[in-house]
């Protein structure tokens, strides 16, 4: 596309996180390994929670939500990623980087909309449990999931439409290894005031306010708890609760990094650090963190494996 003598960008290339080609194989294993972690887990999260009856409870169904939306997150970035570290040009069309950005800020953003619901589904199961089953309805939970993938959505199309409405000209070498918006920002040929505000402001909604309410459930859960007389059902509540928290800690840390500080012109290495933590670190701690050392999600994993080996043997013996 052209206007003038000025020609729009069709095409991206992107730097990575290394131009050593041995640092490159190795990174690739890694990544590789990475994302089968958290396709492999996130699905079998997804599957237990779908098949069995015991985790048709409203922590698990939020839960189930979280594993979708970590595979979208994932699935976003690390695949092109993979590609990347062994291609020599590294190149996304603009389409393909719009597309990019879209689905990574949905899933991101709905994630952040997903831990603050969780942070409450914890909050009423422990303060006030006697009244769980008549507020946490599953008409109530559908609502809360529906509104935390809507929330999502206006976030995404807000910072999409603000990141990619501005004309980029000239200057094509993003400094990252996928479409972020604060990356992409830096090579736009108009002023970005604007569009840095609109990401700032959307920061403060979807980050900002989740955390508000996680700080203020958890805030009544230790209050609760300290409270409680048995020890038993202190170290209950702060087994289930304390997974929870390491995900929240891990994934607004470093997205409160990268989002809620102003947007330097130049991308530095610690901001791509920071950027593996939430953009494909955490899809694959989710399912160990906050699931995979559950008890009820161990014993749904064992009458799975049960019913297989049933299926195996019996299938041997024909």
């Amino acid at each position: 596309m052209g206007g003038g003598n000025q020609t729009y960008i069709v095409e991206f290339i992107l730097l990575g996180l290394s131009e050593n080609p041995k640092v490159q194989i190795l990174l690739f294993c890694i990544f590789l390994i990475i994302y089968f972690l958290s396709v492999f887990g996130n699905l079998l999260i997804i599957i237990l929670i779908q098949i069995d009856f015991q985790l048709h409870t409203p922590m698990y169904f939020f839960l189930k939500n979280l594993s979708f939306a970590d595979l979208c997150f994932s699935t976003s970035i690390v695949p092109q990623m993979l590609v990347h570290f062994l291609s020599k040009r590294k190149t996304i069309s603009f389409i393909g980087c719009s597309i990019q950005i879209v689905v990574f800020l949905l899933a991101g953003c709905t994630e952040c909309a997903l831990l603050a619901v969780m942070s409450y589904d914890r909050y009423v199961a422990v303060c006030k449990p006697l009244h769980y089953s008549t507020i946490m309805t599953q008409r109530v939970c559908c609502q809360l999931a529906i509104v935390s993938w809507i929330s999502g959505a206006f976030a995404c199309s807000v910072d999409s439409a603000f990141t990619l409405c501005i004309p980029y000209q000239g200057q094509n070498i993003i400094n990252h290894y996928f479409c972020e918006p604060p990356a992409l920002l830096k090579l736009a040929s108009a002023d970005t005031y604007n569009a840095e505000m609109a990401l700032f402001l959307v920061g403060v909604i979807i980050l900002l306010a989740p955390v508000s309410l996680i700080l203020v459930s958890y805030g009544n859960i230790i209050s609760t708890v300290i409270r409680m007389q048995s020890r038993e059902g202190r170290l209950k509540v702060f087994s289930t609760c304390g997974s929870h928290l390491t995900v929240v800690v891990l994934y607004y840390g470093s997205g409160i990094f990268a989002y809620m500080r102003p947007n330097s012109k130049t991308m530095s290495e610690k901001d791509k650090v920071v950027s593996v933590f939430y953009s494909v670190m955490t899809s694959m701690l989710n399912p160990i963190i906050y699931s995979l050392r559950n008890k009820d999600v161990k014993g749904a994993l064992g009458k799975l494996f049960g019913r297989l080996s049933t299926v195996k043997g019996g299938t041997t013996e024909i």
